[in-house]
């Protein structure tokens, strides 16, 4: 089998369904997923056969230069999902994120420069924002990291950037809002909800409730990712935002859950699930008007129709089974 794509993180939430998205347009991939003693492909092992079929595994550590050259070694793109992720961890662990985030997507640029990669498609986040100073969020929007996350990831993003600069490596920077959706950690807002009411938990336990977020169901970020890996060489050197344009607050957003899963709802603030008041990004909604000139890109999925497939698969025994539901995930 010959691989035409390869993806870091491919064993992820994101990444996953990336992958099922690449196979399902005709391209066989190369899959890294992160080295274990337990040889687990992640949510890869969710996936079909007619999928896995179309798909090379490979165990390895995107901190690993070597695994990473033999990772891309022949592929025509490389999509980098590959990150530490969860916010309230890089507060215990910060050189972790120094570590996979920057490390890590040097490491992949390197490969790229070196084998003459086709197309390198970098994954950013909206959180290197921090709270919107002006709304909707466009890509000209400064930089403010309030996290050693998003610190780390704009680190990365701006090493992306110099590398197209500096050497004309075939880079564009994808910076999707959040995503949420099928197999997403329980770190993650809309599945903790949802995982804790199905759950039957007497209390929802959130944090604060206020800040307002902009939701994008993972198939319509899967497809942003394809959009730019086969768009015209006018977006390499780009970043460009994927978002639906829709913001709504935590508070509001336990409420429409509660109404699309019929239940009644009752919210306990845990101190714990708080962040540092100076690290809360306050207020995110994309503009996403870049992306959607330079691509045929657009999201398919409402939030309640993204929401009810979310729901349906967590009612899924073996689905929730997956997640400690009494147990706060940092």
């Amino acid at each position: 089998m010959q691989p035409t794509v390869s993806v870091t993180g491919a064993e992820g939430f994101i990444g996953s369904h990336l992958v099922e998205a690449l196979v399902r347009d005709g391209q066989t991939v190369r899959a890294m997923v992160q080295y274990n003693s337990f040889n687990s492909w992640g949510w890869l092992e969710t996936l079909t056969p007619d999928i896995m079929g179309q798909v090379e595994v490979c165990p390895g550590d995107v901190r690993d230069p070597g695994s990473v050259r033999s990772l891309m070694d022949g592929t025509q793109a490389v999509y980098h999902l590959a990150a530490l992720i969860a916010i309230p961890y890089s507060y215990q662990a910060p050189r972790s994120y120094i570590e996979t985030n920057v490390n890590g997507t040097l490491n992949v640029l390197e490969a790229a420069r070196q084998l003459g990669t086709p197309r390198v498609i970098h994954t950013s986040t909206s959180e290197v924002y921090g709270t919107a100073q002006t709304v909707p969020i466009q890509e000209s929007h400064p930089l403010h990291p309030q996290s050693p996350y998003a610190a780390s990831k704009a680190a990365a993003d701006h090493l992306a950037q110099s590398y197209h600069l500096s050497f004309g490596l075939p880079v564009v920077t994808l910076r999707p809002f959040n995503t949420y959706g099928p197999r997403q950690s329980a770190r993650a807002v809309i599945s903790n909800i949802i995982a804790q009411l199905t759950a039957a938990r007497a209390a929802v336990q959130l944090g604060d409730l206020t800040p307002t977020r902009d939701f994008t169901f993972v198939e319509d970020t899967a497809q942003a990712f394809l959009a730019v890996g086969k768009a015209g060489p006018e977006v390499l050197g780009c970043t460009l935002n994927a978002g639906n344009g829709r913001e709504i607050s935590i508070g509001q957003l336990v409420e429409v859950i509660a109404e699309v899963m019929n239940r009644p709802v009752q919210v306990r603030r845990e101190p714990a699930r708080l962040r540092p008041p100076g690290s809360e990004v306050r207020r995110l909604v994309c503009d996403s008007s870049e992306l959607r000139r330079a691509t045929a890109w657009r999201p398919n999925h409402s939030l309640r129709e993204g929401l009810g497939r979310t729901v349906d698969w967590f009612h899924r025994p073996q689905n929730l089974a997956r997640y400690k539901t009494g147990l706060y995930n940092v």
